[in-house]
Parts: structure tokens; C-alpha cells; sequence
């Protein structure tokens, strides 16, 4: 009697075009399940990026060889090239706190001086506090955020110079 062999697992479906389909449909499932609005994931060398926008989920998948720069929005003043030096930009997506507790002051002020390390803000992810640290010292130059916003990941929270 000859035994039988089992078949190899498939590979993830991928379209023509190279994209992990079922992916980027796990993604969807996981924006809807926590109400976020975008998330990205890389994993060998592809990355892929679905966010929710008027209530379609848009997917996007590319190899991340370098980081790619976008096409300057047109306006009446010049351009800046990149963010601005200092910036703290965002690590996650979610509401920004200014201190630890209402009624309490914040944590930081225009003008004070900051350690690498010391705590700028508090990021609620999920219902996670998450605190938010300086990543090198120096002067907070300016504060972006209001106390209570939502932020987006990479917008830019404060300067420190």
C-alpha cells in the first residue's frame, strides 16, 4: 500500500502585480477591529500600507529600497525641503496629551530646556498611555500639538533645538 503525501502549503496569493492579497485583507480586518485609520507594515523588504478613508480601504505595496519623497504640494511660499530641524515626530497614531493628568501642568513649555529621555507627551494608543521621550536634548522651540488632539504618525509634535 503506498502511503499518500500531503500536499505542500500553498504560498500567500499574490495578483500580478506582486501583492500578498490576503495581507493586505488581514490588514483591512485589523483597521476595522480597532478603529484605526492606517496602518503599515515592511517584512522583507516589501511594505505595504493600508489606511481607511471615507470608509474604503486603500492598499498600497511596494519594495522599501529607500525611503521615497513626495512631489512638494503647490502653495504661495517656498517649499521646505524635509521636516524642520529638531522635530519630534510622532511614533504612533492617536491622541496627544500635554501632562500627565488634567489639571496637572505639562510636561514641557516654549523655552524650557529637555534631557534625552525626559518625557514630552503622552500618546493614548488603544487605550495604552504611552509616553513619549525626548530623543536628544536641548530647548523646546515650539509645540505643534494641542493638548487632547488626534496625531498621525510622523506628524510632527514638537521642536527641540
Amino acid at each position: 500500500m503506498k502511503s499518500k503525501k500531503k500536499p505542500a502549503p500553498a504560498a500567500p496569493a499574490k495578483s500580478k502585480s506582486g501583492i500578498d492579497a490576503e495581507a493586505v485583507r488581514d490588514l483591512a480586518r485589523l483597521l476595522k477591529e480597532t478603529g484605526l485609520t492606517e496602518i503599515e507594515i515592511e517584512h522583507k523588504g516589501a511594505r505595504i500600507r493600508v489606511s481607511r478613508g471615507g470608509g474604503v480601504a486603500i492598499a498600497a505595496a511596494a519594495p522599501a529600497p529607500a525611503p521615497a519623497t513626495s512631489a512638494p504640494a503647490p502653495s504661495a511660499a517656498p517649499a521646505a525641503s524635509g521636516p524642520v530641524a529638531g522635530a519630534v515626530p510622532s511614533p504612533m497614531v492617536g491622541t496627544v496629551y500635554l501632562s500627565p493628568e488634567p489639571g496637572k501642568p505639562p510636561f514641557i513649555s516654549v523655552g524650557k530646556s529637555v534631557k534625552e529621555g525626559d518625557t514630552l507627551f503622552i500618546m493614548e494608543a488603544m487605550k495604552t498611555m504611552n509616553a513619549i521621550t525626548a530623543p536628544k536634548g536641548g530647548t523646546v522651540r515650539e509645540i505643534i500639538v494641542a493638548d487632547g488632539t488626534p496625531v498621525e504618525f510622523g506628524q510632527t509634535l514638537c521642536v527641540i533645538a
